[in-house]
């Protein structure tokens, strides 16, 4: 009997140690979504940069096109690369590329982030919780997530153009612009061309992400491989740019338009007012789809570089975490 009631004390601690070791284990699983809310933002404020500084001497060429009435070719745009480089050095065909950052930070983060929010949310009204959505909710996630992050961000895009097309002395540095514009045009200006914006990335975001995850997901279906290599995520990537772009492309160049009216010397008014002014004096080619083909270039590039950092980037934190990293 003494040894069975000190057998039965003695296996007390072991329960007790079972008991005890469970709490941590709910308390893990409570902090992973906030974990996984700024993984988002992380990687997706490092993939926009990285994608925007690789491709910012051709985004700069565009908006200079985009801005004027010189008609664009490839090879005239290759040459004011070149004479800009010749004129001002190197780091000029950067110029302007600190007010991107500046922007394309918060933007490529706040897409990023909400359109992870977007897709769970969507998922558990449709049904799809944890898996792929159908295709409506998967554009609707993407064009959300772009809307969110453009209406958070629209008067960095508004300074990022005017010093795009601006010499260095009219503005120095991103609060010199912030200042002149409020002083000389008014705050309003800057969100001049924000509805043009708005009704571009609604085709341009929900295309570009449903095109990625669309394609990501006919990968997993053929190959059972549950995630692409690099370079396919890169050809993912490309093909959503140059889809995406191309739907929203004439209402960039109307957005460019109106964002730069204060510094050409036009005046942009209304969406409508500057289709016609475009199409009147430069025709839907080379008015509207001006720098088209740049963008064709550049587009694919940028977009396929972020996709691709943002996933592999996420990963990497992911596999941090699971190390047991950077965790509270």
């Amino acid at each position: 009997m003494a040894h069975r009631v000190h057998d039965h004390q003695g296996r007390l601690p072991v329960t007790k140690a079972t008991v005890l070791a469970l709490p941590p284990s709910s308390q893990a699983k409570d902090l992973r979504p906030r974990w996984t809310a700024l993984d988002s933002l992380l990687c997706g404020a490092f993939a926009g940069a990285v994608a925007k500084t690789v491709i910012a001497p051709l985004d700069r060429t565009k908006i200079i096109f985009q801005v004027s009435s010189n008609r664009f070719s490839a090879k005239e745009a290759f040459r004011l690369i070149y004479c800009t480089y010749m004129k001002d050095g190197l780091l000029s065909l950067w110029r302007g590329n600190s007010a991107t950052m500046v922007r394309v930070i918060p933007y490529a983060a706040i897409q990023f982030c909400s359109h992870d929010q977007y897709k769970r949310l969507l998922g558990s009204y449709y049904g799809f919780q944890g898996k792929a959505l159908p295709p409506f909710p998967r554009f609707l996630a993407g064009s959300l997530a772009g809307t969110t992050a453009a209406m958070l961000t629209y008067p960095l895009d508004m300074v990022r153009a005017r010093m795009a097309v601006t010499a260095r002395e009219m503005y120095s540095n991103i609060m010199h612009v912030f200042v002149r514009i409020s002083q000389e045009e008014g705050v309003k200006t800057l969100y001049r061309g924000f509805t043009p914006t708005i009704l571009g990335v609604i085709p341009y975001a929900g295309i570009t992400f449903f095109t990625y995850e669309t394609l990501k997901k006919l990968h997993t279906e053929k190959t059972k491989r549950p995630q692409p290599y690099p370079y396919e995520r890169l050809a993912f990537g490309a093909c959503a740019g140059l889809i995406g772009q191309s739907a929203s492309y004439p209402l960039d160049v109307v957005r460019r338009r109106m964002q730069t009216a204060g510094v050409t010397g036009s005046s942009y008014g209304t969406i409508l007012g500057t289709i016609r002014v475009i199409l009147t004096q430069e025709g839907v080619v080379h008015g509207l789809y001006k720098g088209l083909s740049m963008n064709w270039l550049k587009g694919p590039i940028a977009v396929g570089i972020s996709f691709t950092t943002f996933d592999i980037t996420h990963s990497l934190l992911l596999k941090v975490h699971q190390m047991g990293y950077f965790t509270f």
